[in-house]
């Protein structure tokens, strides 16, 4: 059973940082892209980030360059975000997400192009 699973979240003042983490089982995140995502309220899900697995090309969503890292362990089967720089705009339900296809500069923001989800975790930015 695919399962992808989020830790992390949690409430932060601007400027500070935090780590998300996303643990899968059910298949080998080693040919996998992976996947960023987030939900404000109100509003549709936005790519964040993305790491294809055959060459490592990464790409961020504007808004996070600079700030947001995302990294993978596979031994481990592990995805990471690391957020600096918080802002309150970066408040969101954080999702990841894994897709066997790699992925472009312009499809790997398509919510519906990724197949396998975790559950989201939250991130509030507030002081």
């Amino acid at each position: 059973q695919v399962q992808l699973v989020e830790s992390g979240g949690g409430l932060v003042q601007p400027g500070g940082s935090l780590r998300l983490s996303c643990a899968v089982s059910g298949f080998t995140l080693d040919y996998y892209a992976i996947g960023w995502f987030r939900q404000a309220p109100g509003k549709e899900r936005e790519g964040v980030s993305c790491i294809n697995s055959s060459d490592g090309s990464t790409y961020y969503a504007d808004s996070v360059k600079g700030r947001f890292t995302a990294s993978r362990t596979n031994a481990k089967d592990t995805m990471y975000l690391q957020m600096n720089s918080l802002k309150p705009e970066d408040t969101a339900v954080y999702y990841c997400a894994a897709d066997p296809m790699e992925r472009g500069g312009r499809s790997w923001r398509r919510p519906e192009f990724w197949d396998y989800w975790g559950q989201g975790t939250q991130v509030t930015v507030s002081s």
